[in-house]
């Protein structure tokens, strides 16, 4: 039993070290994948998330604005 989970660590050495397959074509892969390599993978997940959030607050006050317009004309309209 002993032996097998020595053979299971073994594995997850040789699959995580830095002698992994795509790890040889880095220098010539492009910009975004040496910045993912090279940073933690968090942070560009960090910055995917902010630009939708900035997307959808963009969004937001866009339809806002459109609507009080819309308001506004609405009331004129009643007011005539």
């Amino acid at each position: 039993m002993q032996e097998d989970s020595v053979a299971a660590v073994d594995t997850l050495t040789k699959s995580y070290s830095q002698k992994w397959e795509a790890a040889n074509g880095l220098a010539e892969s492009s910009a975004f994948i040496q910045a993912a390599a090279s940073y933690d993978l968090i942070f560009i997940v960090l910055a995917v998330s902010l630009i939708i959030w900035l997307v959808l607050l963009f969004f937001i006050i866009r339809v806002d604005k459109k609507v009080s317009r819309l308001e506004q004309q609405i009331e004129e309209t009643k007011n005539s």
